[in-house]
């Protein structure tokens, strides 16, 4: 019953935190939003500490059902896992393994110190909620699309416009890649070993071990009722339990409590109850007792150094100065098919992070890379970063679109703080940068035309449009930019004619401001 129970959370939660990302109406997050905050990581970057206590004590609690249940990662092995074991002879394919201590320790040491080092490329590479959310925007949101878009094609065959056209593009080609490597590798060894991402390399998991150990309802074995089947041990996808002759024992720090053991028990050896106090006797022996004390000790030392360095430490970030945008490769045509030449993102002296961010030091130190807020962004501004420093964390780019002012879905999504809740009034006032005028680019410059688009279109009016030559009142008019006014939203540069670069380009501010 446990395991059903258990099951039935785990999809319905994964179903939900997946349509997060590829929800097209945007509406979904105001009834699954809570599912992204509640992730372990985010929660630790926006120092949300009623989430992460709460974690905790349910870890403390009822063990590692977190990785079993919330985490979507987890549940995604899990199902992986048992399609695995569909395969003939392959359902009971486990046997017990010793915990790889130097692994499992080492990537959790290097996960702290590229946390404080700001090396959010290994933070966000190894964290779980992380890896999925680029595993649904970079690998399964292009299907889904698609699926959208050929439904929307027969539905406007029929007069309907029930769906609408959502273009597919890579937003970035290296942010895809590891999204796809890093799907793979979590799929191999999900098929051959089901929990072994979680136990050895998970960071998240690492930390959590160090509380299970000490939780108060666990799965414990009744060694007068076992007969040494070993079908627990065959069905642990954790490869946590191991049974001797004289003795048997269960892993507490690997147990994600998944329930698999207690189903497959035939003697009712297997039972999930309190587990402090003298009951504790019966589910360790001798020397199989004396370690896992010894690895209590060890794990409370661990846990304190480790949780202290994460939670108490202020991390480090450089400044990226470029980014690309990317092209699908299809011609488009003006009305008198004439090529039209796609747009490219300029040379920025400093990058630009969305409204809500109060600085680009904040943001890129809270940023977790989910890329929540890439899939939620309607106006496709926002994009993985190319730069090393930054990689695969979100900027801004106006090649395919500009930041409406009255959009704030960004602000709405993000589960980690880095981009904190505004409303489209203060988002007028937000400044994350200034646009410039390089003249060489213009239209009017360089083609000798009357044009305008620019100040035509900025929301805020920071653009006006001032003769050329001031004593001829039959001159062309240049743009020149008010930056007191301007709020840095991308429209002027997004709607410029000039190609492929515009000759209207904003970069960012290091520190935003309120106008």
């Amino acid at each position: 019953m446990l395991r059903k129970i258990r099951i039935t959370v785990a999809v319905v939660l994964f179903a939900a935190i997946t349509l997060l990302f590829l929800d097209i109406s945007g509406a979904l997050h105001h009834w699954f939003g809570w599912l992204a905050k509640i992730q372990f990581l985010p929660a630790v970057m926006a120092l949300n500490a009623v989430v992460i206590i709460a974690l905790l004590l349910l870890t403390i609690l009822f063990g590692r059902v977190y990785c079993s249940t919330i985490c979507p990662l987890g549940v995604f092995q899990d199902g992986i896992s048992w399609l695995s074991a569909r395969r003939k002879g392959k359902k009971a394919r486990f046997t017990y393994s010793k915990e790889m201590k130097w692994l499992r320790y080492g990537i959790f040491v290097i996960f702290v110190i590229a946390l404080i080092a700001g090396i959010h490329f290994i933070v966000s590479l190894l964290a779980p909620y992380s890896s999925y959310g680029r595993f649904v925007q970079n690998l399964f949101s292009p299907i889904y699309h698609w699926g959208n878009n050929l439904l929307a094609y027969f539905a406007e065959r029929r007069d309907s416009y029930a769906f609408v056209t959502k273009e597919v593009w890579i937003r970035s080609l290296p942010t895809f890649i590891i999204a796809a490597a890093t799907f793979v590798i979590v799929i191999v060894l999900a098929w051959r070993g089901g929990r072994t991402y979680c136990n050895d390399i998970c960071p998240v998991g690492t930390t959590l071990s160090f509380f299970s150990r000490f939780a108060m309802f666990r799965p414990m074995i009744d060694s007068s009722k076992c007969t040494k089947c070993h079908s627990c041990e065959k069905h642990c996808k954790a490869s946590c339990i191991e049974i001797q002759k004289d003795a048997q024992r269960i892993d507490y720090s690997r147990c994600v409590d998944c329930f698999d053991c207690l189903d497959n028990c035939k003697f009712g050896a297997l039972k999930y109850k309190f587990a402090w106090g003298g009951s504790k006797a019966k589910a360790d022996a001798g020397k199989a007792k004396a370690a896992d004390e010894t690895a209590q000790d060890q794990g409370r030392r661990a846990f304190l150094i480790g949780g202290a360095t994460i939670l108490g430490v202020s991390t480090l970030s450089q400044f990226a100065a470029q980014a690309q945008a990317d092209s699908t490769g299809t011609k488009k045509l003006d009305g008198g098919f004439a090529e039209i030449v796609p747009k490219q993102a300029p040379p920025r002296e400093v990058p630009i992070t969305p409204f809500g961010s109060e600085s680009i030091k904040a943001f890129y130190q809270h940023c977790t890379a989910c890329q929540l807020c890439v899939s939620a962004c309607p106006n496709d501004v926002l994009r993985p970063s190319r730069s090393l420093s930054h990689l695969m964390q979100p900027e801004m780019s106006y090649e395919r679109g500009y930041c409406r002012p009255e959009c704030t879905k960004c602000s709405e999504v993000c589960p980690a703080g880095a981009i904190i809740k505004i409303t489209p009034q203060e988002k007028t006032q937000w400044k994350v940068g200034t646009a410039s005028v390089n003249y060489d680019l213009c239209i009017v410059n360089k083609d000798t035309v009357s044009c305008g688009n620019c100040a035509r279109h900025c929301p805020v009016g920071a653009i006006m449009m001032v003769r050329k030559d001031p004593e001829n009142k039959e001159s062309l008019r240049i743009p020149t930019v008010n930056e007191e006014k301007c709020i840095g939203c991308g429209a002027c540069e997004n709607l410029c004619p000039s190609r492929p670069i515009s000759a209207i380009t904003v970069n960012g501010y290091e520190v935003h401001h309120l106008s």
